[in-house]
């Protein structure tokens, strides 16, 4: 039995909880008191000895400067994205506060309803600490299929990367554009999410693994993910706030996209698909972006 705090009591922390406490005691908390069994405050969450977590990508960086987390720690980063004002990935923000050593990274196919009810997937913790990636991944329960990995920054750049494609993805399904566009989309998000993945060091390997093309053909071809729903909507012709108001939940390409183009416009890297999906979401009409995407090399 191990003692683990989810923080964040979204739909995904509601069910990581929900799968953790299989096997393991787990408490969860978040800023809102929810009716939740074994639901704590912040204190008695941050007292856990291994803690998970399920927060904004956007909201990471300023809950960390107001939370204290002690350094003997071990964390499970379940969010994913890039921080879109400081354009940093998550472990370097949280290793700002904690060593590496006790960070870990959950990537993989996994909708927040379907671990819900329990339907069966597979997820990768990955780590520069082996080791404890091996621990987190024991204590999901039998209809999870944890593996363990050493490729941090991949894991990461997959899971923001992702929801980027999903987001274009969702767009080509709105504008009615066929099955052949929506494959081709999603394999040259693949090719795109790569190349920017490994000029910052990622391995191949990872894109063709569950945190990379298992994840992403997930996200970029089903309404169930947020990202490709808001695609869809802004192909139908609706604006981004109300689209956001009716999901009623983070969709974390929206500033990903942004964060990713600037530093795609630093490093000189050819991002295409999420400079496109960029400037949609500063107002750019869809059907001139799918144009300007098709005269492209």
């Amino acid at each position: 039995m191990m003692k683990i705090a989810v923080i964040g009591a979204g739909k995904w922390g509601e069910a990581l909880f929900n799968a953790f406490s299989e096997n393991n005691e787990c408490v969860i908390t978040s800023r809102t008191k929810k009716n939740i069994k074994n639901f704590v405050n912040l204190k008695q969450a941050l007292e856990a000895e291994y803690l998970v977590f399920s927060l904004s990508t956007q909201i990471t960086a300023s809950w960390l400067k107001e939370n204290f987390i002690n350094k003997n720690q071990k964390i499970l980063i379940a969010s994913k994205g890039i921080d879109a004002k400081s354009g940093k990935f998550l472990n370097e923000i949280f290793e700002e506060y904690t060593d590496s050593s006790n960070l870990t990274f959950l990537s993989g196919p996994s909708f927040a309803s379907e671990v819900m009810q329990k339907l069966p997937c597979a997820v990768v913790v990955s780590s520069k600490n082996t080791a404890l990636a091996a621990t987190f991944a024991s204590f999901f329960p039998s209809y999870i299929k944890a593996y363990w990995a050493s490729d941090v920054v991949g894991a990461e750049i997959c899971g923001a990367y992702k929801n980027i494609i999903a987001i274009a993805s969702g767009i080509c399904d709105g504008l009615n554009l066929g099955n052949n566009a929506r494959a081709s989309l999603i394999a040259r998000g693949l090719v795109e999410m790569s190349r920017f993945g490994k000029f910052f060091g990622a391995q191949d390997d990872t894109f063709l693994g569950l945190s990379g093309a298992g994840d992403l053909f997930l996200t970029a071809s089903s309404a169930l993910s947020r990202n490709y729903r808001v695609g869809f909507g802004l192909a139908k012709g609706k604006s981004l706030d109300e689209i956001l108001s009716e999901l009623g939940e983070v969709a974390e390409g929206v500033l990903t996209s942004k964060a990713v183009l600037s530093l795609a416009n630093k490093h000189q890297i050819y991002t295409p698909i999420a400079t496109e999906v960029a400037l949609i979401m500063d107002g750019k009409n869809p059907k001139d972006s799918m144009i300007d995407l098709l005269r492209k090399k």
